[in-house]
């Protein structure tokens, strides 16, 4: 069984004692490739960086997250045109909404959004998408590009029904975390996970964070990394029910179609 992580900080400082090994029991847990996101313009040049040192298993996105729109400037604009020239970054992003936190005002967030979906719509890269609270301008900003970006993925899906509808019907891909396995609040996409496509599905642990809370024993330091990841692609598995082999595979062709991954 080989999986794709499409989502996982690495360059969280979190990572920098035992990086080495954290990769080895991805490795051991079947998780062949992993997607390291970029989040501002100097997380997405250390994405890339471990890129670089780890050819073909390794892979950037390049971004600035909603939470950093305020910094976002045409010296960061140029920042991440340069560095979507580079082969070994795979998708803009991570770029989207956040109006849950508020980490940026809003017009802030909307004004970095608009001009990486136009980034992306130039370089002809995939979309790796953020969306909380902030459904109906996520919508309209997308559609604003409608029929000239490629392919978009919101990751770390966590909302309701009437969000994962909007976004099928865009045919926009599907990433899913270990949130699903949040007897707290993720007991809904239990259900939700069911109406998604095999061909729109991904799977991702968002490592550091998100640690499935079915993981037993816990580790101490509450630290998720991409061996978690079958962990994730089990319970989806057991959701749709079928066999885990059957998810696994097809998260990760379609994982390895979205961002042209060797």
């Amino acid at each position: 069984m080989q999986l794709v992580d499409i989502g996982a900080n690495l360059t969280h400082e979190s990572f920098r004692h035992d990086f080495a090994d954290v990769l080895a029991r991805a490795r051991a847990a079947g998780v062949a490739q992993m997607i390291v996101t970029g989040a501002s313009a100097q997380g997405s040049r250390d994405a890339l960086d471990l890129a670089r040192a780890h050819p073909g298993v390794l892979f950037a996105t390049a971004g600035v997250h909603p939470h950093h729109a305020s910094d976002f400037d045409a010296d960061v604009e140029t920042v991440l045109r340069e560095l979507h020239a580079e082969p070994g970054v795979v998708a803009v992003g991570e770029t989207g909404l956040d109006y849950h936190r508020n980490f940026s005002p809003r017009d802030a967030q909307l004004f970095a959004f608009e001009r990486q979906l136009e980034l992306a719509v130039e370089c002809g890269k995939p979309l790796f998408l953020h969306q909380r609270d902030a459904h109906a301008d996520f919508i309209a900003c997308m559609d604003n590009i409608k029929g000239r970006s490629g392919r978009a993925v919101v990751h770390c899906f966590t909302g309701e029904m009437t969000e994962l509808s909007d976004y099928l019907d865009r045919d926009f891909f599907i990433g899913i975390t270990g949130w699903i396995c949040d007897e707290r609040r993720g007991t809904h996409l239990r259900e939700l996970v069911k109406a998604i496509p095999a061909n729109r599905l991904m799977l991702e642990t968002d490592a550091p964070y998100l640690l499935p809370r079915t993981v037993k024993p816990a580790p101490a330091h509450r630290r998720n990394e991409p061996m978690y990841l079958a962990h994730i692609c089990a319970q989806v598995a057991h959701e749709r029910g079928e066999d885990v082999t059957v998810t696994a595979a097809n998260a990760t062709a379609t994982a390895k179609a979205f961002f042209a991954l060797p």
